[in-house]
C-alpha cells in the first residue's frame, strides 16, 4: 500500500493500529509517499487519541530501518531524552555520556540541535571544540579509541526530511518526539532515557521490550525534567532481563543534596559549555551532583557497576582523577581530523 487514506479513515473511527500496521504507515511517510494534508492528520490522530506501544514500535522499526547504521561494539550505551521538559537546563544527559564514555563504557551519544531548549547536545558538543561532521568510518573508530561517539541525528535519518514540513507547520509534540531516543543508529541495547511526562515510563519501557532492549532506565523526575533529578524523586521504569520493574530514587540516598531547579537552569551553548569545562575540572556544584546520578544510571545499565550508588561513586572518581576532562579533549580533538577545510577568501 502507498496510500495512507485507508488507515487515516480507520484512525478517524477511533480505531488502533498493530505494530505491523504503524510500520506500513510510517514507510509510507517516511518514503515521501504522503502529501502534508495526510502526515498531519496522521500525527494528530494518534497525538488526539494517545500513541500506543504497538504503534510506538511500528514507527521506530521504520526509522531504524530507514536510518544510517553505525557498526558498535557490544555492550553500547546511550543517554537521550524526549527533550520537551520546557525548564531550560544545563546539558545533562550530554555530560553524563561524557562521563560515562570516560568511566569505559563505549557510548553512542545519538543527539541533534536545539528544538525546545537553548542548547542542545549539538551546540554543547560544538561549543566544546568538537567537529560533528564525521563520516561513519570515524565515528566507529572514536568507539573503538575514544568509548564515545556522537551521532548528529540529520546526518543519520535522511528520511525525516519528508515529516519535517507536517511538524514544523504542527509546532506541538508529537510520536516523533519519543521515536528519536529509540532510533539510536548504534542500535544501543543499553541506554538511560528521558521523557517529558511520567505517564510514558511504563509505555515506553514496554516499547523497547518489544524492540529488544537490554537494560533500560527511562526515567522522568518530578520537578519535570526528562533526566533523573537531584530536586525531588526521579520515577524509573526499569527493563532488565525482560522484565519491567518501576521504583523511586532521591539524591539523598546517594549521599547526594536535593537542589533548587534554579541552580541547575543553564544558558546558551556556550554558556553550557564553560559549566561542562568547569564540571570535568572538578567544581563542587548542584550542576555535578545531577551528572553524577546521571552518568551513575548510565553505569548501571551499561552493567558496569551494581547498583546506582556504586554508579556515582564511579563517575565522582571519574571526574576527579580528571579522567572525564582529558577523555573529552582528546574526543573532541580526534574529531577536528574530519573537520572540514576552512574556505578561503
Amino acid at each position: 500500500m502507498s496510500d495512507l487514506r485507508p488507515i487515516l479513515a480507520r484512525l478517524a473511527d477511533g480505531e488502533t493500529l498493530s505494530s505491523p500496521e504503524s510500520e506500513e504507515a510510517f514507510n509510507i511517510i517516511m518514503s515521501g509517499a504522503a502529501d502534508l494534508a495526510q502526515m498531519a492528520a496522521f500525527i494528530m490522530a494518534l497525538r488526539l487519541r494517545g500513541e500506543t506501544v504497538d504503534e510506538i514500535v511500528g514507527g521506530a522499526r521504520v526509522l531504524r530501518a530507514k536510518a544510517s547504521r553505525l557498526n558498535a561494539p557490544e555492550g553500547i550505551v546511550d543517554t537521550c531524552g524526549t527533550g520537551g521538559d520546557g525548564i531550560g537546563t544545563y546539558n545533562i544527559s550530554t555530560a553524563a555520556a561524557l562521563v560515562t564514555a570516560a568511566a569505559g563504557v563505549p557510548v553512542a551519544k545519538h543527539g541533534n540541535r536545539s528544538v525546545s531548549s537553548k542548547s542542545g547536545s549539538a551546540d554543547v558538543l560544538m561549543a566544546l571544540g568538537a567537529n560533528l561532521e564525521m563520516p561513519e568510518a570515524a565515528n566507529e573508530e572514536s568507539l573503538r579509541t575514544n568509548n564515545f561517539a556522537f551521532m548528529f541525528a540529520p546526518a543519520h535519518h535522511r528520511a525525516m526530511r519528508h515529516v519535517a514540513p507536517a511538524r514544523g507547520s504542527l509546532q506541538l509534540r508529537t510520536i516523533f518526539n519519543l521515536l528519536g531516543p529509540l532510533a539510536n543508529p548504534a542500535h544501543a541495547k543499553r541506554q538511560v532515557l528521558g521523557v517529558f511526562d511520567r505517564k510514558w515510563l511504563r509505555p515506553m519501557a514496554e516499547v523497547l521490550q518489544k524492540l529488544g532492549s537490554e537494560h533500560v532506565w527511562v526515567v522522568h523526575g518530578s520537578d519535570g525534567l526528562d533526566e533523573v533529578t537531584t530536586t525531588g524523586p526521579t520515577y524509573v521504569a526499569e527493563l532488565k532481563d525482560g522484565n519491567i520493574s518501576e521504583f523511586e530514587v532521591t539524591p539523598e540516598t546517594f549521599g547526594l543534596n536535593r537542589s533548587d531547579i534554579d541552580a541547575l537552569k543553564g544558558g546558551d551553548a556556550l554558556v553550557n559549555a564553560e559549566a561542562i569545562r568547569k564540571l570535568l575540572a572538578g567544581e563542587k556544584s548542584a550542576y555535578r551532583d545531577i551528572v553524577l546520578m546521571n552518568a551513575g544510571a548510565a553505569l548501571v545499565v551499561a552493567g558496569k557497576t551494581a547498583d546506582l550508588a556504586e554508579g556515582v561513586r564511579l563517575a565522582a572518581e571519574t571526574i576527579d582523577s580528571g579522567k572525564a576532562k582529558k577523555a573529552m579533549e582528546l574526543w573532541a580533538s580526534f574529531t577536528q581530523q574530519y573537520a572540514p577545510e576552512p574556505e578561503n577568501g
